[in-house]
């Protein structure tokens, strides 16, 4: 029997005097699309760090294909991918160089012209993208998290920054996805779960409702 693509069991995390994540208790099954819903603070991006392996929880387990995400192997990480806030990318390189960078990263040979075109960038992919706006780091970072078409894919509020041009394209390109990857994205938009044929799952203080 296959283990879902990313548990958790009794998850929770500790800043300091803080309970960000209280005894969370989740499973998101192969090729499942799950949105996480809640005001900011509710602990939809501990979560999400937690499930990319980024944080060790403080108590439970967080497991990805049934390894514990803080210790997956690098081939498992290789099949994964997470775009949170902080764009990650690297500043005084293109939007090119960028993707051709990402690409050498997973050794693969992308294609890199309809990436950029994927995500309405084909006419700046030869500008540096220290005068890019956010929303266009968004765009960027959509496509090199999704570049390399990963098994699963870990996005945090992917929509910030973006105008409706760019949450159209969010759309397609998590819709596109759905047949393909197991997609888990954490969003204030209450509609996003509707539009996609997602699980909704709402996290308030820390607690999966």
């Amino acid at each position: 029997m296959q283990a879902p693509a990313v548990t958790l069991e009794e998850c929770s995390k500790r800043f300091g005097e803080r309970l960000a994540l209280r005894k969370a208790t989740l499973a998101v099954e192969p090729g499942e699309t799950v949105v996480l819903l809640g005001p900011n603070g509710a602990g939809k991006s501990t979560l999400l760090r937690l499930a990319a392996g980024l944080l060790r929880p403080t108590a439970g387990r967080a497991l990805i294909d049934g390894t514990p995400a803080v210790d997956a192997p690098r081939a498992l990480r290789a099949r994964m991918a997470y775009a949170g806030h902080a764009s990650q990318l690297y500043r005084g390189l293109t939007a090119r160089e960028n993707l051709a960078l990402h690409a050498r990263l997973h050794g693969r040979d992308l294609e890199l012209d309809r990436l950029l075109a994927d995500v309405g960038l084909a006419d700046r992919a030869d500008e540096r993208i220290d005068g890019f706006s956010r929303g266009m780091l968004q765009r960027l970072a959509l496509a090199r998290a999704t570049g390399h078409d990963p098994a699963l894919l870990l996005l945090d509020e992917p929509a910030s920054g973006l105008d409706a041009d760019g949450r159209a394209l969010l759309d397609r390109a998590l819709l596109d996805g759905r047949d393909r990857r197991t997609q888990l994205v954490a969003s204030h938009d209450a509609d996003l779960p509707q539009r996609l044929g997602a699980r909704a799952i709402r996290l308030d203080a820390g607690r999966l409702a």
